[in-house]
Formats: C-alpha cells, structure tokens, sequence
C-alpha cells in the first residue's frame, strides 16, 4: 500500500532529521520524508498530528521461547506483543531448546517469524556446541544462515582458554561475540545483590566483583584476539567505568543496558517481590545512576527489554527458587522515555539508543527512515499516560514489576515493511 504519514514529527538519528516532516511510503520502502515523490498517490493517508514518528524500534535482547518452551511464549505471540510496543526487529539469544548451535535451528526461528509475519527476528548462534563451554560452534555456517553474532548466553565459560579460542574464531568470521560478564564461582548460587538488602531479607548476594571480575577477563582477551565485542546489560557503576576506559583506549567494545536497570533498584525487592528477581539482579542507586550517566554520554550505546516471559506459576515459589526475568516488550518505549522526562537525555538520543545504535551492532540495516529503506516505522504519542495491567498486556507473560504504574508515551501504529501491523483501536 501506498501511504503518507503527516501531521507528525519525524525523528530519524540515523539521518539527522527532527522536524515536522511528511512520510511517504510504498513499495514496503520509505519512498520520501517531507515533500511527495513525483506523481506519488497514496492510497491511504494517516493523520498522525501529535505523534512521534520514528524508526522502528531494534531489541537487542528478547527471549521468544520458541523452539522448546511454548507453553511460556511463542514467536508469533511475543512479536505482536512486540508491534504493539514498537519494535520491527528482535534479536534472541541461543538459550532455546534446542539451542542455537546448528544452521538448522537458526533457519526454523527465523522462518516462524516469517510466517507470523509481524516482526524481524534475528537469532544469535550458539558460541559453543550446547552451550557447553568446551567445543566451539560451526560459527561460519552459523552467520551463512542469518546469526547475527554469538553469544554463550547465560552460561559462563569458566575455561579461559576456551574463550580466548571462540574470540579467535568469531574474529575469523567478523562475528561480534556478545558477551554475559558474570564469573559464575563468585556468583555461586546467588539471586540478589550482595548488600543490606540481602542481608536484611536473608537471601544469598551476587556481590558487584562477579561482573567486574568477568568484565576485566573478557577486556583482556579482546585486547589479545581483537575480537570485536559487545557486553550485555551491565549493571555496576564499576563494569560501565572499565567499558568507558576501554573504549578510551581504542578496543572495540560496545555495551548495553536493560530498561528496568534504569528504574529500579535492590530497594525495590520490598518483602521478597518476586518479579523483580532478574538476571543481572537489581543494584545500588549508586549503579542506577551510574548506568544512567553511562547512556547519556555513549558509553552504553542501546537500551534493551531483556524480555523473558514467564507462566504465573513460575513466580509463585519461595524467591530464591523463582524463574528469573520480566516481560518486557511492553514497557520498552515508555520507560526508556523517562530518560526524556527526567532530564537524563534529549528525545532524539533515546530513540537513537532504541533504533539506529542496536540496528548499528547487529550490523542490519534497519534504525532508519532514510529514502529505500525498509519502511519500519513506530508511531506514538509522547503525551499519553496509560496504565499497564494485565488487560493492556499482549505478551503471554504476565510477569513484570511494573504492573500497575502509570507509563507515559504509547503506541498508536507500527508498520513493518511498509505494512501495518499493529493499530491502536484496530479490529
């Protein structure tokens, strides 16, 4: 369909652009932004006066549970959840079962979310065989097939060695290793931060050295293979500092942080609330700011959801014993607009942290309103206040601390490739 967008402003990082400007599409590309192409007629035009159009929205980070645990989510659920937020493209990690490791599973993932049709979904291979540690993965075939970098997700690769020689490998293949700065012995069977919390709810820490430990092994082997790598979602005051040295120093280092790392804190445990155990846990103000700081001067160049879909069940137990993670598509934008509210960073920065900078690491062309570019394309109101429950939530997960708040900015359209998706009201 040809369609024209006017009324709104348009906010394109990638190109510059901050102004009230027309957006012309068709063909499932952006045709033009501000004056009509020669001879176009557009099928349908949208009044979008008040509203923000941006580029789709890119997550870095979004567990979509498909292939192995469909009774949580699945692809064409989470990626409607994901429209309705305003997010075109998703990366997931290789923690699927099975997992990410053969050119197969790769194919599968990303053929579902072709066939749901609503979304990008990129995956990220496997960097070692199963996850393991011990043998790495077929990281060419891996890339031929559509990974976007590899990763061992959660699972810590306790042999040096092993790591130094997957760093090697990936470099051969100009792979970016995604990396989960975490040394698991001094996490140990941790699920809080390490601190007066804790101790006050009698549940065992993971004290802020398990990620600056992990951090500070993993800078050095990048200085050695010169690997090109990325650290996801730090969350001490002292990992972001090394990161910022290292990036001083010429490394080729990028780093992330998860939206509700800028919100909440271990204080926000209350009496053992259960929806806020996350993986990396809940820090001190102190690190929330540091974060913070961190993302305005570039330090951290995206925000992601870290979204992980839970059955209600899987919160119910004593909170040591719960599934950690929240849903987090949802609440992507809105939170991630709070940054604009409070003076931490203009507009036109935390959309370039949602779009063009995570587009920029996963090396997709996408993050862009630019003239042939794929027409992915989110459109809110930057002054509506709504409030997340359980009725307004379109993923299969429940499972957030942020239920009941009041959030100020939402969606009205997304289009993915020139189509639209996702509209407010729509039936």
């Amino acid at each position: 369909m040809r369609l024209r967008l006017f009324g709104g402003r348009v906010v394109d990082p990638a190109n510059g652009i901050d102004a009230p400007l027309d957006l012309w599409i068709a063909g499932g590309h952006i045709a033009a932004v501000g004056a009509a192409p020669d001879g176009f007629q557009a099928e349908r035009e949208i009044d979008v006066s008040g509203h923000i159009v941006c580029p789709g929205l890119v997550d870095l980070r979004a567990h979509l549970r498909e292939p192995g645990a469909e009774h949580k989510a699945t692809i064409a659920s989470e990626t409607a959840a994901a429209v309705s937020g305003g997010i075109t493209t998703l990366c997931c990690p290789p923690d699927t079962d099975p997992v990410v490791d053969t050119p197969a599973v790769a194919t599968l993932i990303q053929r579902r979310a072709q066939k749901a049709g609503l979304a990008r979904v990129r995956p990220l291979g496997a960097l070692t065989q199963g996850l393991k540690g011990t043998h790495l993965s077929e990281m060419g075939a891996l890339k031929a097939a559509g990974c976007v970098g590899v990763s061992n997700a959660r699972q810590p690769l306790s042999n040096t060695l092993v790591m130094r020689r997957a760093m090697e490998y990936a470099a051969t293949h100009d792979l970016t290793v995604f990396l989960h700065a975490e040394d698991p012995s001094l996490r140990n069977n941790g699920c809080v931060h390490e601190g007066q919390v804790s101790t006050r709810l009698g549940l065992p820490g993971i004290p802020e050295a398990a990620e600056t430990v992990a951090v500070a092994r993993d800078l050095a082997l990048i200085r050695q293979t010169g690997v090109r790598a990325h650290f996801c979602q730090l969350s001490t005051a002292e990992a972001v500092r090394m990161v910022a040295r290292a990036q001083y120093d010429g490394l080729p280092v990028t780093a992330d942080v998860s939206a509700h790392h800028l919100h909440l804190t271990e204080i926000d445990l209350g009496f053992f609330d259960s929806q806020c155990h996350v993986q990396p846990p809940l820090r001190t103000e102190r690190d929330r700011d540091a974060l913070r700081a961190a993302l305005a001067k570039g330090t951290l160049s995206a925000i992601c959801s870290d979204h992980q879909p839970h059955e209600s069940d899987a919160k119910l137990r004593p909170f040591a014993e719960t599934a950690a993670g929240l849903s987090g598509l949802e609440t992507l934008l809105p939170l991630s607009l709070r940054m604009v509210e409070e003076g931490v960073m203009p507009l036109r920065e935390v959309i370039a942290r949602l779009s063009q900078q995570p587009a920029r690491l996963l090396g997709l062309k996408a993050g862009t309103l630019g003239a042939g570019a794929a027409a992915d394309v989110c459109v809110f109101d930057p002054e509506a206040y709504w409030e997340l429950d359980k009725r307004t939530l379109i993923s299969r997960g429940h499972n957030t601390p942020f239920m009941g708040w009041q959030l100020k900015g939402r969606v009205n359209w997304t289009l993915f490739k020139g189509k639209i998706v996702f509209e407010r009201g729509a039936r």
